[in-house]
C-alpha cells in the first residue's frame, strides 16, 4: 500500500486522500498580486412550506468587466441537497464538484448518504482547506440548502471564509447583491409560503438587486438567459424549468412596467 495512504488518519474524506497523494493541498496559494479572476456573484435559499427554493442570478465579472452573462451558480449536491456558489468563479466550481464527489465517495463507502447536518458540516472544512487561497483573494463562499429527511423539513447553511457554519431559520442571500437581496426577502418572505409564491419571492430578489447592483445579472429576454432556480423537497432536487422561470419573470416585469434586459 502507498505510504501516503497508509499514514492517513482514520475516517479521512475524499479531499484528504486527493491532498495526500499531491503531497500538496488541493487549491494552490497564489502569488501575492494575483490577476483579477471571474467572480460569481448573487445567490440565494429560502424555505417554503415543502422544502427550500435555491437561485443564482447568471452573471461573472472580471472588477467592473462581465466576464459571463450565462454562468451557472446553482448545483445539486446530492439528490436532496442543492448548493450555489459565490465568490471566486474558479475555486468555487473546484468546490462544488469536490463536495459533490466528496457526497457519492462516503455513499459507496458507507452504502449510505451522510445526514444533511454531516454534509453541512463537511462542506464547512472544505471551505476551511481553501482558507490559504481566501486570504489571496479567491474567496469562496457557498451556500447550502437541503431536505432533512430526518427531520422531515427544508433547511439553510451560510459559511465563512474560515468554514464557520451558520445556520439560517427563514432565508439568506449572498455575494455583491446579497444586501439587497436579503431586503426583498425580509419584506416579501413569509412561513408557509407555497412552491410557486416561494419561487416568486426569489426572483424578485434577485431582480430587484440586479437594479442596484452591477455584480448582479438581469433577465435576458433577448437570448433567453434567466436566473437558475431549484427546489428540494421530499421528492429531491429539482431544477426549475426555464419555461416556467421565463414565465414568473415576465409576469414580475409587466407589473414593474419594465420589459428587461437586451
Amino acid at each position: 500500500m502507498l505510504r501516503w495512504l497508509a499514514e492517513l488518519p482514520a475516517g479521512s474524506g475524499f479531499l484528504e486522500l486527493v491532498q495526500a497523494s499531491l503531497g500538496r493541498p488541493l487549491v494552490p496559494v497564489p502569488p501575492a498580486g494575483q490577476v483579477e479572476v471571474p467572480t460569481a456573484t448573487t445567490i440565494l435559499a429560502l424555505k417554503y412550506r415543502e422544502g427550500v427554493v435555491v437561485a443564482g442570478d447568471r452573471r461573472a465579472v472580471e472588477g467592473f468587466t462581465v466576464s459571463s452573462r450565462d454562468i451557472e451558480k446553482v448545483f445539486p449536491a446530492d439528490s436532496h441537497s442543492a448548493i450555489a456558489i459565490a465568490g471566486a468563479a474558479g475555486p468555487s466550481l473546484e468546490v462544488v464538484r469536490l463536495f459533490q464527489t466528496e457526497l457519492e465517495h462516503y455513499e459507496k463507502l458507507e452504502n449510505t448518504s451522510l445526514s444533511l447536518e454531516g454534509k453541512s458540516n463537511r462542506l464547512g472544512q472544505i471551505i476551511r482547506a481553501n482558507f490559504a487561497a481566501a486570504l489571496q483573494g479567491l474567496v469562496v463562499l457557498p451556500l447550502f440548502a437541503g431536505y432533512d429527511l430526518r427531520r422531515g423539513e427544508g433547511r439553510i447553511f451560510r459559511y465563512d471564509v474560515t468554514g464557520g457554519r451558520y445556520e439560517e431559520a427563514e432565508f439568506h442571500a449572498d455575494g455583491s447583491g446579497g444586501r439587497d437581496a436579503r431586503a426583498v426577502l425580509r419584506r416579501l418572505w413569509r412561513p408557509g409560503l407555497g412552491r410557486e409564491e416561494a419561487i416568486r419571492v426569489a426572483l424578485e430578489a434577485l431582480l430587484d438587486a440586479a437594479e442596484v447592483d452591477l455584480g448582479t445579472g438581469g433577465p435576458d429576454l433577448v437570448r433567453g438567459i434567466y436566473p437558475v432556480v431549484a427546489t428540494v423537497d421530499a421528492r429531491g432536487y429539482r431544477r426549475v424549468p426555464d419555461q416556467e422561470v421565463a414565465a414568473l419573470v415576465r409576469e414580475i416585469l409587466a407589473a414593474k412596467g419594465k420589459g428587461g434586459e437586451g
